[in-house]
């Protein structure tokens, strides 16, 4: 039986100091697959020591890579050239949302891929109709057959790809796939997330030409022979360095977020701003400051470079004891609240209406014993127990070791009270 570990969080100390944030969880979980496209062993560097890594680390194995990952470098060695089957495994996928990025890397590279639904947080659908229909763009015959994907191509042939909407997954997976078809793709309303710019970057640093990332049309011109020249690092993670500044804001702290990029967080450090906490930014760091109380504020999630939906959950927390009444809209997944109920339990005052949370602050949180339904709801937990009067306990942390580096010895080096248990 599988060990049970517990946070516990004895709020009431203010963050103070400096850290450094790590790598990428989502620029990781594309690249790493992108490494089946090289003819040449890949060195991505700069990755962060989480268990979605570890999941992506088998799932190369079980297809016959040679992965040799060192996860306190942060380092992984990927040499492809092994690889000798296209199915990946139900009992992998079921652990990871992104393992339907091996769709578009399989198929572009052997021509077959036979792939289960992926998993993940269950924070709503997340269908992957999209990715199927860029792959059907591009000439795949795809089907889904209990629950399994199966895409063939021979060849896969570049062309026009509009998608419905401006999806990350699907636009990594079309992306991917498009990088060794013949001729030029043009992906339409393409994602603009900073992890898409970094995939495009990785890709054409192997001799793919792809133009437009960051933007909501990407071409890619595929190239049959792409080789890993040099090690390749991912860029910082947006969301840890989120949740960072919004713990230090929430225990009306002061900390210094070093190798994050500043102008990632805009979206955010506009509503901390709004909210009355001080943000000052430099090249590649950024602090927050926060003296007195925080004004009630209202958001929406959208795309990039909208306020993020991986955010909504930790600044929630927050808003649950700033002045006045916060108004909340969750328009990217239906299923990102239930982690209010569990603050309600240490006695926040929240009203769900389909989308849209109605939040009126209060002057203090209590510890209680709570529950992680999913990665981001564990950090807005965590959020809550810093800011709450008590010893606070989080069960459920496998949730928040699938996308947070080692999070507590962080928060614990900023002053933060927090152990971790096991039952």
């Amino acid at each position: 039986m599988a060990i049970e570990e517990r946070l516990l969080i004895t709020g009431g100390h203010p963050l103070e100091g400096d850290v450094y944030v790590s790598g990428g969880k989502n620029t990781a979980a594309a690249i790493i697959p992108a490494t089946i496209l090289s003819q040449t062993p890949c060195v991505i560097e700069n990755l962060p020591d989480i268990e979605d890594l570890r999941v992506s680390a088998q799932m190369l194995r079980h297809l016959g890579a040679k992965v040799n990952w060192i996860p306190e470098q942060g380092v992984m060695e990927v040499d492809a050239s092994s690889i000798d089957r296209t199915d990946v495994p139900l009992d992998l996928c079921r652990r990871m949302r992104a393992s339907s990025y091996y769709i578009g890397a399989l198929l572009a590279r052997f021509g077959s891929a036979q792939v289960p639904m992926p998993g993940g947080c269950d924070i709503g659908q997340r269908p992957i109709d999209q990715h199927i229909k860029g792959m059907r763009a591009l000439g795949a015959q795809v089907e889904t057959r209990r629950g399994i994907v199966y895409a063939t191509a021979e060849p896969l042939v570049g062309g026009d790809v509009f998608l419905d909407i401006a999806t990350v997954g699907g636009t990594i997976n079309v992306m991917l796939a498009a990088s060794r078809a013949q001729g030029n793709t043009t992906i339409y309303n393409a994602a603009k997330e900073p992890h898409i710019v970094d995939l495009a970057n990785f890709l054409n640093s192997m001799g793919c030409r792809v133009k437009g990332a960051g933007t909501d049309v990407i071409r890619v011109r595929g190239v049959q022979d792409l080789q890993s020249r040099r090690p390749y690092a991912v860029i910082p993670d947006q969301i840890e360095t989120g949740t960072l500044m919004i713990a230090a804001a929430a225990t009306h702290g002061d900390v210094t977020i070093h190798g994050c990029i500043p102008t990632h967080m805009e979206a955010l450090t506009a509503k901390l701003l709004e909210m009355g906490a001080r943000v000052e930014e430099r090249d590649d760091s950024i602090r927050v400051r926060s003296l007195g109380g925080h004004r009630a504020v209202s958001f929406k999630t959208q795309v990039y470079p909208g306020f993020p939906t991986d955010l909504q959950q930790p600044m929630g927390a927050l808003l649950c004891t700033a002045t006045g009444t916060s108004t909340v809209v969750e328009n990217i997944f239906e299923s990102r609240f239930r982690y209010l109920a569990e603050i309600e339990r240490m006695g926040a005052r929240v009203r769900v209406i389909e989308q849209t949370a109605i939040i009126e602050g209060v002057p203090q949180l209590h510890a209680a014993a709570v529950e992680a339904s999913d990665l981001r709801a564990g950090a807005a937990l965590v959020v809550a127990a810093l800011m709450a009067q008590g010893t606070t306990e989080i069960s459920n942390v496998h949730f928040i070791d699938r996308g947070y580096e080692h999070l507590e010895a962080k928060l614990a080096s900023l002053g933060a009270e927090i152990t971790r248990a096991c039952d």
